[in-house]
């Protein structure tokens, strides 16, 4: 991506450790059910005087049918994506303001998507306000036909490798996936049912290969999509005075482990994903390890535009994007941790060999013997996924303090230490995580042990109260 490189890497920082975080189960329905629809980013920007604007995917089973119970709020103009044509990229369809949907079938996608965005951003010059401007392609994602809109109770999904426009049919042609050491391995690697996995012939391995090389062609509209938005800004002259964040809401595996194409595994591949950031004060042709995530981004938002949260709460915190402020807490040597937790939903692979999932519970690792490490991390893991499971606000963000109130253990290399073996052991032998069945989603009543946010000193002489997730709470029947 040359415009990408140019435009953004060169002239900004790029978070290489930036992970991303999966949605509540039940999409645009549960989003609305939950209340967010009153309380979430675009509108606390309005409400801070900025007007916002969003095109593209806005939501997973956000449809042809429900895209006006209710239109989604917060946005002084928007055109958005519906399903169940948000992945087909020769027949989508977008919907604007309130006005009826639109067909776009036998057009490009994100060339659709490109001319939404540049007269978005004309209107929000236009209007001589602050703004806030989303882009959200759906490329290089697979191309899915649906037989429905995802309200249904069995939709059928088609995947294919994603479809590239004509002018960039001819590029890569000679591309492969990087033969990676996990690439296809000669051993089993990874656990549980990826170790089953069985290696991939020459046949599956070329038509990876030649998925692979239908994403890097399907990227190049969104290349070339940054380098017109740039451009109009520094016509407009408003280039300087504009942050800009380029992300993505997940990563991707091909081959490796032996898996076929998709995105729902626990690896670096699918987990670890680009955030880079261009603005005023901020590093040029920069990199940084320091850890970020997606539930960091509004908090970091609020930061960099002087924002007051007036008692907005987070489960994320702002992470330091200027040269001064990296640079500060790169030199203090500031640790900070992503924890994996749970993934729930629809995982499958997207290409034509598809891998499936066992459905059944597998039981959650014991260790077998005490010449492996796996007793000293596997209690300490169990306990950070016992507490961030269900976590909310300073529990998300500082975890150890919540587990060692004394403040003593910030990370989990300290909480390895051999003082603190008895505590996590103990929370360990109740048999803390787990659960009884797997759904589509999280549902309480499904979930094992629970943490009630009982603490009174942590590892020292601390008590850590578990409890059954009880019957009852609310069925979410919309699939993701």
């Amino acid at each position: 991506m040359p415009f990408v490189k140019k435009h953004l890497l060169d002239r900004g920082t790029y978070f290489t450790r930036h992970y991303y975080v999966n949605p509540p189960y039940g999409g645009y329905p549960k989003f609305i059910s939950q209340g967010y629809n009153e309380k979430y980013l675009p509108v606390w920007l309005q409400n801070a005087g900025y007007n916002t604007y969003y095109t593209g995917k806005l939501f997973n089973v956000h449809t042809v049918e429900n895209y006006d119970k209710p239109y989604p709020a917060g946005f002084t103009a928007s055109d958005f994506l519906l399903d169940p044509f948000t992945y087909d990229y020769l027949n989508s369809t977008f919907q604007r303001n309130k006005e009826e949907p639109k067909s776009y079938e036998g057009e490009y996608i994100t060339d659709v998507l490109a001319q939404k965005a540049y007269g978005l951003l004309d209107e929000a010059v236009q209007a001589k306000k602050p703004f806030f401007l989303t882009i959200a392609p759906s490329a290089p994602h697979s191309n899915v036909y649906m037989n429905g809109t995802g309200l249904d109770k069995n939709p059928k999904f088609s995947f294919g490798a994603p479809i590239p426009v004509e002018r960039h049919k001819h590029l890569f042609q000679n591309v492969k996936v990087p033969r990676t050491a996990n690439f296809n391995p000669d051993e089993p690697s990874g656990a549980n049912w990826v170790r089953n996995l069985p290696q991939q012939n020459e046949t599956v391995v070329a038509y990876n290969d030649y998925f692979y090389r239908s994403r890097l062609q399907a990227l190049q509209p969104i290349d070339e999509l940054v380098d017109g938005i740039l451009t109009r800004l520094s016509e407009y002259n408003l280039l300087s005075n504009t942050y800009i964040f380029f992300s993505s809401d997940n990563g991707y595996h091909i081959g490796q482990h032996r898996l076929q194409p998709g995105k729902s595994c626990g690896y670096e591949e699918d987990i670890n994903i680009p955030l880079i950031v261009r603005g005023p004060g901020v590093g040029e042709n920069m990199k940084t390890d320091l850890v970020t995530t997606h539930t960091d981004l509004a908090p970091t938002f609020f930061q960099v535009l002087g924002i007051d949260p007036e008692g907005l709460e987070f489960d994320g915190e702002a992470f330091p994007i200027t040269e001064r402020q990296v640079k500060n807490a790169m030199q203090q040597n500031i640790k900070r941790e992503h924890i994996n937790v749970e993934y729930w939903g629809f995982a499958a692979g997207e290409g034509i060999y598809d891998y499936r999932p066992p459905t059944t519970p597998q039981p959650l690792p014991k260790p077998l013997t005490l010449l492996s490490p796996l007793p000293i991390l596997l209690p300490r893991l169990d306990a950070l996924l016992l507490l961030l499971k269900t976590c909310t606000l300073h529990t998300c963000t500082h975890p150890y303090h919540h587990l060692h109130p004394s403040g003593t253990v910030q990370t989990l290399k300290q909480a390895l230490s051999a003082e603190h073996d008895d505590f996590y052991n103990r929370i360990y032998e109740n048999k803390s995580v787990g659960f009884d069945e797997c759904r589509r989603g999280y549902e309480k009543e499904f979930e094992g042990a629970m943490w009630d946010g009982h603490q009174d000193g942590g590892m020292d002489g601390s008590r850590t109260e578990l409890k059954r997730g009880e019957r009852g709470g609310i069925r979410w029947e919309e699939w993701v």
